[in-house]
């Protein structure tokens, strides 16, 4: 992984920086995901949000991880990257994540870090931004659409629960039996050593 310097601040707005994640950033950054993508509010992320994604994003897209910053505390983010499609000129930018912390919410945050962004993915020169989101996620889809995103576009996720297939109840029932073994060798070795110990 190449380790970046601090990226200098853009301007500031109301005390709010915008820059580029540098790599101590990563654990906030982290750690402020995890307490917005709960598995009670929002399932799809909360199972997608890890730290290796964002090591990865890091140190493959760095230039569009972008943090706001108020007292050298992170209290938002915008993770993105940035995809060619193979045969054609055309480019994406695409925003893949992005949080502003509960107490920061409503200050413009999210709107500065998606502004600083777009204008990245342009330099570089993309043609199109993506974003996505939860369905139910109102808020988002509202902003989304106050920052000039449209033609919805539907996508499902689907899941499969694997308790009662075949293959996993037979992987249970082995490692069941292995657990079983385990204790019945621990608890003979145990009243062999019982038994020298008496002699």
């Amino acid at each position: 992984m190449n380790k970046r310097p601090r990226a200098r601040a853009t301007a500031t707005d109301a005390g709010y920086a915008i820059r580029e994640m540098a790599i101590e950033d990563l654990p906030k950054v982290f750690a402020l995901g995890q307490r917005l993508f709960t598995a009670e509010r929002w399932p799809t992320l909360y199972r997608s949000w890890d730290q290796y994604e964002i090591v990865e994003l890091f140190d493959s897209d760095g230039e569009f991880c972008l943090v706001a910053e108020t007292e050298r505390r992170i209290v938002g983010f915008a993770l993105g990257t940035l995809m060619e499609k193979r045969g054609t000129p055309w480019r994406y930018g695409w925003l893949l994540w992005l949080g502003i912390s509960q107490r920061y919410r409503g200050r413009g945050i999210a709107a500065r870090l998606l502004n600083r962004l777009a204008d990245l993915f342009i330099r570089q020169g993309a043609r199109i931004m993506l974003v996505d989101t939860d369905a139910a996620n109102e808020q988002a889809i509202h902003f989304f659409r106050d920052q000039g995103f449209g033609n919805d576009l539907m996508h499902v996720y689907l899941s499969r629960n694997f308790t009662e297939h075949p293959s996993y109840i037979q992987l249970r029932a082995r490692q069941k039996r292995i657990r079983s073994q385990r204790r019945r060798r621990l608890l003979g070795s145990r009243v062999v050593r019982g038994k020298k110990s008496k002699r």
